[in-house]
């Protein structure tokens, strides 16, 4: 709950308006001034052996830029720019924004012209922020907890009473609904209305998806909220778990942007460019961060790891696709957290 206050009392005027970075117009010209920087600082909430491959590409193809990475919880960075940008000591040129974080990230991020270096504009959100990989929300099962007959198929079929009584596992901060309001045959309304009937069942409830993924993992629970790349990177590694196939959910995505006053912007447009291109892409796809398609398509289902899994399972997925989406949703979760009986502290 702490994370929604304080980003809901961000989403506009968060920090120092510091000086944009004056960039090269042209591709080229940027190379040079980011070689000259030599260095680029970027930090998002994933683990750098998830990275790595992307980075050892950029490093490989633009020698003479180091790329510093920092694995930086989503929050803890909002609040960390936006001192540094009031201080004028900006430590961060690529910073990471998804959630509850891209209104706030908005107000931080440099206005850059995103199409003088190839990033195409289906790509870019108010400006500054660059898609570059999708994480969808999904639900989780343990197989060996629960029969193929017995798997999930919709929203209200969590509600049945064979379910009750801590089986379920879901996240407490409510985000987990965020596909009740894109989808407009559903919306706020019924999402609370669910919310409220689930809460009934007495779920068992974690601070993230993290932790009821693990709850899934170790069969302390049958069924909870999840992130497509924790089930595919535990499926890996031989754990009884699956997707189930249980729609709506939305596509998660993240962005990355270079805030103003960074120390290297020129280093900073060229890495986030290059993230957004297909090599890097193809390199992120391999450990389940890369793009998928905005909306429900599946007529490429091999794409990507994380594609082929959200379509085998027949999800239909919705995009988060204006700041007034996200915006929205901020103020959407306080009130899911209060339909879920999680809105304490």
């Amino acid at each position: 709950m702490g994370t929604v206050l304080v980003t809901a009392a961000c989403m506009t005027g968060c920090g120092a308006k510091a000086e944009s970075a004056d960039l090269p117009k042209s591709m080229s010209a940027l190379v040079k001034q980011a070689v000259k920087e030599g260095v680029v600082d970027w930090s998002a909430p994933k683990p750098q052996s998830q990275m790595q491959p992307a980075i050892d590409l950029f490093e490989k193809k633009y020698p003479g830029i180091e790329v510093k990475y920092t694995n930086t919880k989503a929050p803890d960075q909002v609040s960390q720019l936006r001192m540094e940008q009031a201080a004028g000591k900006v430590s961060v040129d690529v910073a990471n924004a998804g959630g509850l974080t891209v209104g706030p990230s908005a107000d931080m991020a440099d206005d850059i012209d995103w199409s003088r270096y190839g990033v195409a504009k289906e790509n870019v959100l108010d400006k500054g922020l660059v898609y570059i990989w999708a994480v969808p929300k999904v639900w989780a099962y343990n197989t060996e907890k629960v029969a193929p007959a017995n798997v999930p198929k919709t929203w209200n079929d969590l509600l049945d009473p064979r379910w009750s009584g801590g089986k379920v596992a879901a996240e407490s901060r409510a985000s987990f609904l965020t596909a009740w309001d894109l989808d407009p045959s559903l919306g706020q309304t019924k999402a609370l209305a669910w919310a409220k009937k689930f809460a009934a069942r007495k779920p068992h409830y974690a601070s993230n998806t993290t932790q009821t993924e693990a709850s899934v993992e170790s069969g302390e629970v049958s069924i909870g909220t999840s992130l497509i790349n924790l089930v595919l990177e535990a499926k890996k590694k031989g754990v009884p778990v699956e997707v189930a196939p249980l729609s709506p959910t939305n596509a998660n995505e993240s962005y990355l942007y270079v805030p103003r006053g960074a120390r290297h912007p020129a280093a900073a447009a060229l890495l986030t460019s290059f993230l957004s291109s297909d090599p890097a892409q193809q390199a992120l796809a391999r450990t389940y961060n890369s793009r998928i398609p905005a909306r429900t398509d599946c007529s490429h289902p091999d794409d990507t790891p994380v594609l082929a899994a959200i379509c085998k399972a027949n999800l239909k997925w919705y995009p988060t696709s204006t700041l007034a989406d996200y915006n929205r949703l901020t103020n959407f979760f306080p009130k899911g957290e209060e339909a879920l009986g999680t809105d304490i502290g």
